[in-house]
């Protein structure tokens, strides 16, 4: 039995006469707790925190295109001389195949390093996902969201659609996302929101998706108050990752990747606050909290616990570029370079195999990725967001404590610093 508590639920399980934790089944089949699955279990202030068995697969990223419209200063394709195709219908429909052989559907969400609406077969790839019952998404840079193509999203059954925005002024919109227009979007997403379906929680939903920066980030309020003409219902606010050195003097997190706050530590005293005004009045105490060397935690969800933890792993996902190559995250589905601590970090692409000659069931099974899993979810590797200060902190192939290629000590989303949906 559950009751719903905010945004997700409260169940309750049993403990059988040898000390066993029995979960409800609907627990079970939706986070793969499968018997004979290993489950890491971590011991948080006052209780117990189950990972997600890396064995279940619940979420898929799919790229149906390498190319895209705009040209964004963010962009790492500005840097980025490998091939820019589109996903093929013979590969799609061995992904849909192998989709349609899991135990239970997982969520598809189109995005990766182009604009899935740059592909002619967007809709009918929507469409075939949810046919075999996905849960599907899209992030789209919103300019090619005209009415034709927003009725047909809906029509395909688009369960959530998330747009770019990073400006609420055509100025600083623009300055950002070149060869875009602030006000030919926002026109695009009304169309989109006119299309629902009506209802008291209309489908699709609309997502905004923001890349914080130095030179936007005073527009967040007022892209947030934007954002409710528009219907939107969910958020999400990542940082930037610089892919050029000009682009580092944009981070927000030079501070925050070496604060003692979000690294917890035996040997630093705890603090424990409680929610609380964020007025003129708390400021100044706030920010000495923050700042002043605590291990510190918000009514006793700790501020560090987010370190270490990749969210493609934590939510079962993997990752499929256009030409069929499976990969384990989207940082890892093509060769690029970003910066860390203003040092270049070369990132080499990271394949376990083609849809084009092996199924999904069989790529997702192969022991290389399945010890992968494992091992990124132990995270062992070294603290290369912290330290930064060797030559092995320049690439994925090798770290200090031995791991090999490719190693995620210096992954920036591991770290909760960038996010994607």
């Amino acid at each position: 039995m559950s009751k719903a508590n905010g945004s997700l639920s409260t169940f309750s399980a049993s403990v059988d006469e040898q000390g066993r934790l029995v979960l409800p089944s609907e627990l079970v089949n939706r986070y793969g707790f499968v018997p004979g699955t290993s489950v890491q279990i971590d011991e948080v202030t006052n209780g117990l925190h189950l990972h997600r068995p890396t064995t279940g697969l619940a979420k898929v990223y799919i790229e149906p295109s390498g190319q895209c419209n705009l040209n964004c200063r963010i962009c790492v394709r500005n840097l980025w001389d490998g091939p820019m195709g589109m996903m093929s219908a013979a590969i799609y429909e061995r992904l849909i195949a192998g989709l349609q052989s899991l135990e239970a559907p997982p969520t598809v969400f189109f995005g990766g390093f182009g604009e899935p609406l740059f592909h002619p077969e967007i809709v009918e790839m929507v469409s075939a996902a949810k046919a075999i019952g996905c849960r599907v998404e899209l992030i789209t840079n919103g300019t090619l969201l005209t009415k034709e193509l927003s009725r047909g999203l809906v029509d395909a059954g688009l369960d959530l659609l998330w747009v770019s925005l990073d400006g609420a002024t055509p100025e600083s919109y623009e300055d950002v996302r070149l060869g875009a227009e602030l006000s030919k979007v926002i026109q695009n997403i009304k169309s989109f929101r006119a299309a629902r379906r009506p209802g008291h929680r209309p489908t699709p939903e609309i997502g905004i998706a923001f890349v914080a920066m130095k030179r936007n980030i005073d527009d967040l309020p007022n892209l947030l108050r934007l954002s409710w003409q528009l219907g939107v219902s969910q958020y999400l606010i990542t940082n930037i990752l610089p892919y050029s050195q000009e682009m580092c003097s944009e981070v927000l997190y030079n501070r925050v990747l070496h604060e003692v706050t979000y690294i917890p530590s035996r040997w630093m005293p705890h603090l424990d606050i409680p929610r609380m005004d964020a007025n003129i009045t708390t400021q100044a105490a706030r920010h000495y909290i923050h700042r002043g060397g605590y291990n510190l935690s918000y009514n006793g969800d700790n501020l560090g616990r987010a370190n270490d933890r990749c969210p493609f792993i934590e939510r079962g996902a993997t990752a499929i570029a256009w030409d069929g190559s499976l990969s384990p995250c989207l940082p890892l589905m093509h060769d690029h370079v970003s910066y860390l601590s203003d040092h270049p970090r070369s990132s080499r692409r990271y394949v376990i195999g083609n849809l084009a000659k092996q199924s999904l069931y069989e790529l997702w099974n192969q022991s290389e990725y399945v010890n992968f899993r494992q091992r990124v979810q132990e995270f062992d590797f070294s603290p290369c967001t912290l330290c930064g200060g060797c030559d092995l902190s320049e690439a994925i192939e090798e770290d200090c404590y031995g791991n090999t290629f490719p190693t995620c000590g210096g992954c920036l989303w591991a770290q909760g610093v960038i996010q994607c949906p």
